[in-house]
């Protein structure tokens, strides 16, 4: 995905950040919509296609944090960039859990923005070239089954919630199932800022996300160690 035909919607309702964000982008090179309400951003993803959303969490109506929640409830997978004027970092981890994947305070210089918004196109081409052209396959591994396409994990009939940072690491270990990923390769298909993620952040994950599809996450099944490289999801094979 080139920046010249990336295409970024911007919902706030300050009319003068909107105004200086699609201004900055568009000159970046762009393609850029803004809007000040989750009503008019409901009506525009019915009817096109955006490769990054940056949403402001503090708006009057329906907040950020809501609309976020709502969107990954209906699967809506594109990359979400929080904004909000508060610096705290509870309301960071909240954010991520609603589903963001990148979060900024304000203020914030706006080339800070720029490289969230490269972060999350260079994450998306990621995973997308390992989709060879079509749709991701579904993994199966023990009772569960995840669709990285969908971004959702099944147990049987029982959909299993998981928070951004599971999602994340998730899909980029089952898109290479069988294939022992390192952890800077996680890092980089995890997260919008290269800062933002950490050896020890993708071990936090791992140990999360064990705790979630392993029966013993102390001696794990699926998702293995292999040592001086990183981490590896053993799959099953599905039945055609």
């Amino acid at each position: 995905m080139n920046t010249t035909n990336a295409r970024i919607l911007v919902v706030d309702d300050e009319p003068e950040l909107r105004a200086l964000l699609q201004r900055y982008l568009t000159q970046q090179g762009f393609e850029v919509r803004a809007i000040p309400d989750a009503t008019q951003l409901d009506r525009l993803l019915q009817r096109e296609v955006f490769d990054v959303l940056i949403l402001d969490i503090m708006m009057r109506g329906e907040d950020g944090l809501s609309i976020c929640q709502r969107l990954r409830a209906h699967k809506e997978t594109i990359p979400i960039i929080m904004l909000t004027a508060r610096g705290d970092p509870v309301d960071r981890i909240v954010g991520r859990e609603a589903g963001a994947d990148d979060y900024l305070p304000k203020p914030f210089d706006p080339r800070e923005l720029l490289a969230c918004i490269h972060a999350q196109l260079r994450r998306q081409r990621l995973l997308g070239a390992h989709r060879h052209g079509g749709e991701a396959q579904p993994v199966r591994f023990g009772s569960f089954v995840f669709d990285p396409e969908a971004r959702q994990l099944m147990r049987g009939k029982e959909f299993v919630p998981l928070t951004s940072g599971e999602l994340s690491l998730l899909t980029a270990l089952a898109l290479r199932a069988g294939q022992p990923l390192s952890r800077e390769r996680l890092m980089e298909s995890m997260r919008g800022r290269e800062s933002d993620a950490t050896d020890r952040s993708v071990d936090v994950q791992v140990m999360r996300l064990r705790r979630v599809i392993e029966a013993d996450p102390a001696n794990p099944r699926f998702l293995q160690t292999v040592r001086n490289v990183g981490y590896v999801l053993v799959a099953d094979p599905i039945d055609p």
